[in-house]
């Protein structure tokens, strides 16, 4: 743990001072470095929480994420090495300290072992990704999207900051390892619990985002650069997740005994309506962006329901969703550089003059709509049939969700690749070797996934 966070400030030190001639290569060739140190992480004892310092320390959830998140910040630097070649030395040194600090704020948000802690470095991740959106997004509309990603966020993390003052009034203490949670509202089973239910998980629930509280979410993927994007897709959700598994033990009994049922229902519905929404989409990112809305209203109901096998799911689905979705948007930049265009209804007819690129769109479309035996498939058939034991209702709704996400992924895949050519946009470059070896980089551990995905189970 100790040599991740000291090798994570030593690239944040060398993004400052190296010689911009070489800092692209020297950024992604040291940021690898910090991957290779997170797999020492799973040589610990995870069963139990290992700590070095007081207020750090990991466990079987907080493991995958962080190597999540290690593993994305050279990819997102590859992603936008195009993009931003078109930018000053100044602009380009603050890219590479905004991204790398977003990596240092996201290794203290999953390791964090006090509440106070977690709160201060969840919310650290705001300002990076609000700047990297409205300072280097495509289009003018990037200035709306920033303000609807500033209000969500800051309205659903006051609430949260006022509960952690009456949890620390409760326990004495926000060192949660050492919560006894089957005590503390063990007798206050009534509204006034479940207001401080929701003041707790609505930052999570918009974070996340639920159906219902995803607004900010398509316009902030549409306006931001590529790795913006993937960060926003592959990992920031991933901040909601983690941290309604965290607390889920504080309100036990409410969820059980008041709002399961309900919450569950609504987030059920909320996939299931965002997967119709999909097939009206005419922007590929706006597309993959309510795709991953459906594929986190299903997690949450993984995780709202409390038992192993949901939470598991959840897990699975979150990181092979993460890998996923970070590979679409890839992908939809990769003709989004070319066309300049995201229109569905333009850019068509690729596997044509692109065929290699066809197969990735192709591994990456039937890996989002959960073919087995990937990962997604594991994720939403554990999810499934844990609710089934809740209610049989419950199967046939999240049943429709998986088959609209099944039709709208093979949608991507039909309007992108087997339309006619368009005659404007048939004189483009063909794909180079960087551009494989990232999307590579995101399809090559989901394979990985198939043949053990315990290492990422509670």
């Amino acid at each position: 743990m100790g040599i991740l966070l000291f090798s994570s400030f030593g690239v944040f030190l060398i993004s400052f001072f190296c010689p911009l001639n070489i800092s692209w290569g020297l950024i992604v060739f040291f940021s690898c470095f910090v991957f290779f140190f997170c797999l020492l992480l799973f040589g610990s004892d995870l069963n139990v929480f290992f700590s070095l310092f007081y207020n750090l320390g990991i466990d079987n959830v907080s493991t995958p994420l962080i190597l999540l998140s290690c593993w994305l910040l050279p990819l997102t630097l590859l992603a936008s090495q195009n993009h931003m070649s078109g930018y000053n030395t100044t602009n380009q040194r603050l890219y590479f300290i905004l991204l790398v600090f977003i990596l240092i704020s996201l290794i203290f948000t999953f390791s964090a072992l006090e509440l106070s802690l977690f709160y201060i470095s969840f919310e650290a991740t705001l300002i990076p990704i609000l700047i990297i959106i409205s300072r280097w997004g495509s289009q003018y509309e990037r200035y709306q999207a920033s303000v609807y990603f500033v209000f969500y966020t800051l309205v659903s993390s006051l609430p949260f900051l006022v509960s952690l003052l009456n949890i620390n009034v409760y326990l004495g203490s926000l060192f949660f390892p050492f919560f006894d949670f089957f005590f503390i509202f063990d007798f206050f089973l009534n509204s006034f619990c479940s207001f401080w239910w929701f003041f707790t998980f609505l930052i999570f629930i918009v974070k996340m985002p639920v159906y219902g509280f995803h607004l900010w979410l398509p316009k902030a993927h549409v306006e931001a650069t590529v790795a913006g994007s993937m960060l926003l897709a592959a990992v920031l959700l991933k901040l909601g997740g983690y941290g309604l598994i965290r607390m889920l033990g504080l309100f036990n009994f409410v969820n059980l005994f008041n709002l399961n049922f309900f919450v569950i229902s609504f987030c059920l519905w909320g996939s299931f309506i965002t997967g119709i929404i999909c097939f009206c989409q005419t922007d590929l990112k706006s597309l993959i962006a309510y795709s991953s809305v459906g594929h986190m209203s299903l997690v949450s109901s993984g995780i709202f329901l409390g038992m192993n096998n949901s939470i598991n799911g959840s897990m699975i689905l979150m990181i092979s969703h993460g890998l996923v979705s970070s590979g679409l948007f890839c992908l939809a930049n990769f003709l989004y550089e070319r066309t300049g265009t995201r229109t569905l209804g333009l850019i068509r007819g690729y596997k044509c003059l692109m065929g290699l690129l066809a197969f990735w769109w192709l591994i990456s479309c039937v890996a989002n709509l959960g073919l087995p035996p990937l990962p997604n498939f594991l994720g939403e058939l554990f999810i499934i049939t844990s609710l089934g034991s809740l209610s049989f209702i419950f199967v046939f709704i999240s049943g429709g969700a998986v088959v609209t996400s099944a039709i709208y992924s093979l949608l991507i895949y039909q309007l992108t690749q087997s339309n006619k050519l368009i005659n404007n946009f048939s004189n483009v470059n063909n794909i180079t070797v960087r551009e494989h070896i990232l999307i590579f980089s995101h399809v090559f551990p989901l394979f990985l996934l198939v043949v053990n995905s315990s290492i990422i189970c509670i």
